[in-house]
């Protein structure tokens, strides 16, 4: 398996708690980063390109529910929800 050097540049999944729950945070690379989302801090979109945040409640059993809650945030949108 190569190494991803994207991961280990950004840090791999955590969790954090905000709003009085559990969250993964999932960094996203630039380079991984394909598609446009809607970042529910700001409501502007993540432009294909940018690095960010994928966040999902930890207390989600992952599967097809949890991929559906998953949100993508400006990192810096994140950090001051």
């Amino acid at each position: 398996m190569p190494l991803d050097v994207d991961r280990i540049m950004l840090g791999a999944l955590r969790t954090e708690t905000r709003m009085g729950f559990s969250w993964h945070v999932q960094p996203m690379s630039a380079a991984n980063a394909q598609k446009a989302y809607r970042c529910p801090g700001c409501e502007l979109l993540v432009e294909p390109g940018t690095a960010h945040v994928v966040v999902w409640r930890a207390d989600s059993i992952f599967g097809e529910r949890a991929v559906e809650d998953r949100r993508h945030w400006h990192a810096a949108c994140w950090r001051v929800a």
